[in-house]
């Protein structure tokens, strides 16, 4: 027989912001499934591929630190992309520590057929532009506080 604990309001499940955030990301990434499985990408390739989309070129090092990450967790994913056609990984001539990143054709294609996402996105949270904007806003806020 286990004998019941006492109450603690500032345990319970329902009150955790961790719990909060961490089960909204998880309905994001169940959003995002069917959209990206159309796109032939993983949530995580698509964010690479969104930064790639942005600037093409660009380091090993500077993609894993706009995606807040180490670079060690972003080469497998990054060595799938491209066997997948969607960039190439270049050593620098100048140093070969530095990996580059490019886009092929295909990789950059596949931007336009991901143009429509975030209006699907939208659509699905039921808020306003100006609401998710917003709460984009405040997570940053407190991810930054962290």
């Amino acid at each position: 027989m286990t004998t019941p604990l006492p109450h603690c309001d500032a345990l319970l499940l329902s009150n955790q912001l961790c719990f909060a955030l961490h089960s909204t990301s998880l309905q994001m990434t169940k959003a995002y499934k069917p959209l990206l499985q159309a796109l032939g990408l993983t949530y995580p390739q698509y964010l690479a591929m969104l930064v790639l989309w942005e600037g093409d070129g660009i380091t090993v090092s500077e993609l894993s630190a706009r995606l807040l990450t180490d670079p060690g967790s972003v080469t497998p994913l990054l060595k799938r992309l491209e066997s997948e056609g969607l960039l190439q990984r270049v050593r620098s001539s100048s140093d070969e520590r530095v990996v580059q990143l490019f886009l092929t054709e295909q990789g950059r294609a596949l931007q336009q057929q991901a143009q429509s996402i975030p209006a699907c996105i939208l659509e699905k949270s039921g808020l306003s532009l100006e609401r998710l904007a917003e709460l984009r806003e405040s997570l940053i806020t407190l991810r930054n506080q962290l």
